[in-house]
């Protein structure tokens, strides 16, 4: 007799797991982009997200390829280096009732996208802003990017003299409503974060820590994986990236924890104090510099704030989506535009 096959686990609105999942991926094995993807489709299936009613953006990088490793069924936009932040928000404001999920890299919003991310920020554009952070200009060989500690060193031996860039502290001085940072290999906190996010209403900021295994595995290193081999030949070098298993922590909060890399080097993690407070603004930012100064990486929720209205309340638009409105309606009648330059005059 045979068995019969159970049916797969569904969520609160009837869609399985499957139904929030993307693409192959071709991004490196164990890079630490593609843990992210994943807790996103966990958090997006545990939270009964519907995949239509959600817009993926991206810019350009190793980041910008994320999108289509999730939530096939959503839309999406693949936008031009560092200009994620304004297609965002001519997006959003064509159709608020949707939701806006951004994901971005180090180099793409820290540095040559660092002029509209800010505005973004101020304006607590209602998104959730995802940075997959490794340091490195994934695409073009793996230069420092402007979030890459002061002192860490190039698979060439140059050393970094410059200061990071703290986005973090950045965004929480600038106005977004919802500051965290995670690390790809700590599942059940990033989970939890991308879960609180999507239930906020406001500019969400993530920074999470994703070891580039390709530029960044190597001694010296502050955001890395290890285990890259290269085999050169006479006539070209080929760059073989092997298959290992994904780094994983899991710790209480208030904890310091060193994640060991497969170079032999390490990262400390701590995670907030459960009696943290992140409703106030000026501790958050405190207590980021205080962890710099401990060359330690906080991790958690650093600050919130549910009170602050969204670009769309400021603005006041109708209810209805402006990209649904009739000509009719959007469209000036010939006296309204004769009074206005009437006005100008």
């Amino acid at each position: 007799m045979a068995t019969a096959t159970p049916a797969p686990k569904v969520n609160r609105i009837g869609l399985p797991i499957l139904e929030y999942r993307g693409g192959k991926s071709t991004l490196c094995a164990g890079c630490g982009h593609n843990a992210i993807s994943e807790r996103i489709i966990d958090a997006m299936f545990e939270m009964g997200v519907e995949p239509e009613r959600v817009m993926k953006m991206s810019g350009i990088g190793c980041s910008s390829k994320s999108p289509a490793y999730f939530m096939s069924r959503s839309h999406s936009f693949n936008s031009v280096h560092g200009r994620m932040p304004s297609v965002s928000t001519g997006a959003i404001l064509a159709n608020h009732q949707m939701m806006m999920l951004g994901v971005s890299g180090d180099g793409d919003t820290a540095s040559i996208g660092v002029g509209q991310f800010v505005h973004l920020l101020r304006r607590n554009l209602p998104m959730i802003y995802i940075i997959e952070d490794n340091g490195v200009y994934g695409l073009t060989k793996g230069q420092f990017s402007a979030t890459a500690d002061i002192g860490s060193k190039l698979k060439t031996g140059v050393i970094n003299d410059l200061p990071a860039i703290d986005t973090c502290a950045l965004a929480i001085q600038l106005g977004a409503t919802f500051v965290g940072r995670s690390f790809s290999g700590d599942k059940k906190q990033l989970l939890s974060m991308l879960k609180a996010a999507i239930a906020h209403k406001g500019t969400v900021m993530l920074d999470v820590i994703s070891p580039c295994v390709t530029f960044n595995d190597h001694e010296g290193s502050t955001k890395s994986y290890k285990f890259m081999q290269e085999n050169d030949e006479p006539i070209n070098e080929v760059g073989f990236v092997a298959s290992f298993e994904d780094i994983n922590v899991d710790y209480d909060s208030g904890q310091v924890y060193d994640v060991q890399m497969h170079d032999g080097s390490s990262m400390r993690l701590r995670k907030l104090h459960e009696d943290y407070d992140p409703t106030n603004k000026a501790e958050a930012v405190r207590t980021l510099m205080d962890a710099h100064s401990n060359n330690e990486v906080l991790t958690g929720v650093f600050y919130i704030d549910t009170q602050k209205p969204t670009f769309i309340d400021l603005l006041n638009l109708v209810d209805e989506p402006l990209a649904t409105l009739p000509e009719t309606v959007t469209r000036p009648s010939k006296t309204v535009l004769e009074t206005l330059m009437h006005n100008l005059q």
